[in-house]
């Protein structure tokens, strides 16, 4: 079965045809697949984290800011500031509405970026 036609590099002046998106000279300027928080990511795909999760949900139903039902175990003082993963007392109940209010607040990387002029 033929492959599809080589294409120009992507990389700006290469005249070098390649079947990728760059060719074997440039190909260090392609992204990875996965850019962000990989480490992070690894840890809430994890086994650990998913039985403490759910356990934590079990024994903590209700959100600790509303009082409605809680969906999401947040980490009180995030990983990524020295925050212990796995630590009851760095975990809290939270429904989706409060877990999205308390990320802004605290500048989480989703957060809106407000602008002024």
């Amino acid at each position: 079965m033929p492959r599809k036609p080589k294409k120009p590099c992507a990389y700006p002046g290469c005249p070098n045809l390649t079947y990728t998106k760059y060719c074997e000279a440039h190909k260090q300027f392609e992204p990875p697949l996965h850019h962000h928080g990989t480490d992070t990511g690894s840890f809430y795909r994890s086994a650990a984290w998913k039985a403490k999760r759910k356990s934590y949900l079990e024994d903590h139903p209700f959100c600790v800011m509303c009082g409605r039902p809680a969906s999401i175990v947040d980490h009180v003082v995030p990983i990524r500031q020295g925050g212990e993963p796995l630590d009851d007392d760095n975990l809290q109940s939270l429904c989706w509405s409060c877990h999205s209010r308390k990320s802004i607040k605290d500048g989480s990387r989703y957060a809106r970026k407000v602008y002024t002029y």
